[in-house]
């Protein structure tokens, strides 16, 4: 018997008794029928109630059936049509889908072959909702990432105009004070202005690395040929203030090429070799590694060096903002720049990971997924 979750068919058939007979049928199978003699009047209750299918003759006086079914999806375009016909010709079965159908069965009834296309018919239309469900779903999430995008943009630009104006106006009249009014000053007020001086610089270059990481996933990543090995040229020149004066040894291997966005894979490696001429600078001899090997089909580049190293039981701090290994004391930084270098692999669909050992260097290795590769 029918209970308050069967599913409910609108049954449309001017010949009475087999309409009547068939309702019947169908509530002793579990479904709830409610049956109509016209097409018109079909449509009347279509408008007063809802129904999950309905189960039309092709020909009726007032309307055919295909007709009724185009006016009753008007109604309710989740509503899911099944033709009864006594026809039976391809043409038929055609000109229903046609118009919405999404079966149709023959005159006169086989309880075996209708209960299967009825079922199908419902089950047809509860995927048709839950894809409606889920892209309504899809549209609200886009909605609301807009909303953050428009409210991360405007915080940017304030971040950017508004508190970069001061701290401007400080590290300058700082800077001024240092450069030429000094002579009046105690050596005491000397150092705390140079302190001043000093965080002013440390705060203007963490906005910087605040605003860059806030930035990345705003623009669509631009998927071209990257020749990795001049990249990792030019992320070695720009870090050369950072080389002088010391004797490394650096070794550049086989870096095949891939399909990325070049300004953002080089930040990537200019993060990566930064944070290792950093912690070999107390190194006698610091070396350090730029490479490349294949590995479950995907390319994996790395930095290794033989610095400082760190703990691997915190290894899951090493990228998240503002996370330090390292005391300030002993190498500077804001805690951004991994953070940074995570953000730009997973936009190229790859992934990054550090290893390490105390007093025994580190290596941070990312991949390319092979689907981005360029051949």
């Amino acid at each position: 018997m029918p209970d308050a979750s069967s599913p409910r068919i609108l049954v449309a058939d001017d010949e009475v008794p087999q309409m009547r007979a068939l309702c019947d049928t169908l509530r002793e199978h579990g479904f709830e029928t409610v049956g109509e003699s016209s097409a018109l009047a079909a449509l009347e209750t279509l408008r007063r109630e809802r129904f999950d299918l309905l189960l039309t003759d092709l020909m009726m006086p007032e309307m055919d059936g295909l007709t009724l079914l185009r006016a009753a999806t008007a109604i309710d375009p989740h509503l899911v049509g099944v033709v009864m016909t006594g026809e039976g010709s391809i043409s038929t079965a055609v000109e229903a889908m046609k118009s919405g159908a999404l079966d149709y069965i023959l005159k006169p009834f086989r309880l075996n072959v209708m209960l299967p296309v009825l079922w199908r018919a419902l089950a047809m239309r509860r995927l048709r909702l839950e894809k409606d469900e889920l892209e309504g779903r899809i549209r609200e999430r886009t909605a609301e990432l807009e909303a953050t995008n428009e409210e991360l943009d405007a915080f940017t630009h304030s971040v950017s105009h508004d508190l970069r104006a001061p701290l401007r106006a400080i590290s300058g009249f700082t800077t001024i004070l240092l450069q030429h009014h000094t002579a009046g000053m105690t050596a005491e007020a000397s150092r705390l202005l140079g302190m001043v001086a000093t965080n002013a610089g440390r705060m203007e270059q963490l906005i910087e690395d605040l605003l860059r990481l806030a930035r990345m996933g705003l623009e669509p990543v631009t998927r071209q040929p990257v020749n990795v090995a001049a990249l990792v040229r030019q992320a070695i020149e720009e870090l050369a203030s950072e080389q002088a004066g010391r004797r490394i040894e650096l070794t550049v291997g086989e870096l095949p090429d891939c399909a990325g966005d070049a300004s953002l894979l080089k930040q990537v490696f200019v993060n990566l070799l930064a944070n290792a001429l950093k912690f070999t600078r107390q190194r006698e001899a610091p070396r350090i590694e730029i490479g490349c090997r294949e590995e479950d089909g995907a390319r994996v580049y790395y930095v290794r060096d033989n610095g400082v190293g760190f703990d691997m039981y915190y290894v899951g701090r090493l990228f998240g903002v503002f996370q330090r290994l390292h005391r300030e004391d002993q190498f500077e930084g804001t805690g951004v720049g991994l953070s940074i270098v995570r953000r730009i692999v997973q936009l190229h669909g790859g992934k990054v990971w550090g290893e390490g050992a105390v007093d025994q260097g580190a290596t941070f290795r990312f991949t390319l997924p092979a689907d981005t590769l360029h051949p």
